[in-house]
């Protein structure tokens, strides 16, 4: 099961206003599995985050989702995505705004009120349900923002620099329960620019310029490049001299 291929991307290309963002992307994500996309700001990480969940369609290329070609209607509740942008309605309270996505998901009535306590639990937030999100932190609503993504169990979790603004103590704790997720069959797609962050996870692909450098586990992606830090491949992989 390990081995399975949960999400394929086939030679996108993306560009904007004339300008090409994504160069013959391609790459494998397998199930049960956390892959890390490490790359400075404008590296076209967003952009690819958001074709493989579905949001955007490339101008060339391929994505599938457990074997069904996206974007795809019927593939959004199996996919949670987490934007770098926080899509949250300040004048309502936590828990009306999970009430409103877990609506959107589907969850029945019985199992909505778990399941947001659940979730809630999980980004350590619970004590805070009843409270607007405009009076929330920035850090807060990051976690608020992966509680929404979590709601409906999906297999695959697309998250786009979840951890900004979160401090370190729960920053571990979130990578624990994004392990806890992967042992229980998620499969979890991660964007970063912060280089140990990129260590925690299971696959690494490099992406410079909208072009992907660098893709294996972190050990063979240090071992390749002859580094003994992920910074130091990165330089390597992206012709910097050392």
């Amino acid at each position: 099961m390990q081995d399975e291929i949960a999400l394929q991307v086939k030679h996108l290309n993306k560009s904007f206003d004339k300008k090409q963002i994504l160069h013959d992307v391609s790459l494998d994500v397998h199930k049960a599995k956390i892959l890390g996309l490490l790359g400075p700001s404008g590296s076209g990480k967003t952009t690819l985050v958001k074709l493989m969940a579905g949001i955007d369609s490339p101008d060339s290329g391929e994505v599938f989702i457990l074997g069904e070609k996206v974007p795809n209607l019927k593939m959004l509740n199996r996919i949670g995505y987490m934007a770098q942008a926080d899509a949250l309605y300040g004048e309502l309270t936590a828990e009306e705004n999970l009430e409103f996505f877990a609506s959107m998901y589907g969850l029945r009535k019985s199992e909505k009120k778990n399941r947001i306590e659940e979730v809630m639990k999980i980004v350590n937030l619970y004590d805070y349900l009843k409270i607007q999100v405009k009076k929330y932190s920035g850090g807060m609503k990051r976690r608020l923002s992966l509680a929404i993504a979590l709601l409906h169990k999906p297999p695959i979790l697309v998250l786009d620099e979840p951890t900004v603004g979160i401090d370190p103590v729960l920053r571990i704790s979130i990578w624990e329960e994004l392990y806890e997720l992967c042992r229980n069959g998620t499969t979890i797609i991660v964007t970063t620019h912060v280089m140990d962050e990129a260590e925690k996870c299971h696959e690494l692909g490099m992406i410079r310029e909208g072009r992907l450098i660098a893709l294996g586990t972190p050990e063979e992606i240090l071992k390749a490049s002859d580094s003994e830090t992920i910074e130091e491949a990165f330089l390597f992989y992206g012709g910097v001299k050392r």
